[in-house]
């Protein structure tokens, strides 16, 4: 797990960089406790999960 400052993303562009796939936006959510993929604002520090090839992105389950 790594962390990262970010401000002026989205968590799509930083899945794409380091899951290597835009869809797994929902994993850095879910980490972080966020709903919203948009980050504007303030820099925020975000826990960016390890790469994993067989999860899957998407809506969060309810």
């Amino acid at each position: 797990m790594q962390q990262v400052t970010v401000t002026g993303t989205t968590l799509y562009a930083l899945a794409a960089k380091y899951l290597g796939d835009a869809t797994q936006w929902i994993r850095i959510a879910q980490q972080n406790n966020l709903s919203d993929p948009q980050i504007s604002g303030a820099p925020v520090t975000l826990l960016i999960p390890e790469p994993n090839l067989n999860a899957t992105g998407g809506a969060p389950s309810q």
